[in-house]
């Protein structure tokens, strides 16, 4: 699976790109159809107090893929929107499975 990882408007944090390669390297051990993988981090100023954002799409066979998250860091955004992601796929799996 290809990866692409961008930072928008803000520093890169290898921390964080560690941590969604290592958890996107998992899905593709799970789901072997996934073709390639777009990870955004972006910071945006916001009046909640977050205001970093994960946005994660997955290119497969079918409709794309899409989650994002905003949380208080680029490391929490990441794991829920993996978290979200996985659900997705589970979903899109069995709905394979029925065919």
């Amino acid at each position: 699976m290809k990866t692409n990882i961008q930072f928008v408007h803000s520093d890169t944090k290898i921390s964080a790109e560690q941590l969604v390669q290592r958890k996107l390297d998992k899905l593709e051990n799970k789901f072997d159809w996934i073709i390639s993988a777009d990870v955004m981090f972006k910071e945006e100023k916001s009046t909640n107090g977050k205001g970093k954002v994960c946005a994660i799409e997955l290119s497969l066979p079918g409709p794309k893929i899409h989650a994002s998250s905003n949380e208080d860091s680029f490391e929490a955004a990441a794991a829920e929107s993996v978290k979200d992601i996985e659900k997705q796929l589970k979903k899109r799996k069995a709905e394979m499975q029925s065919h």
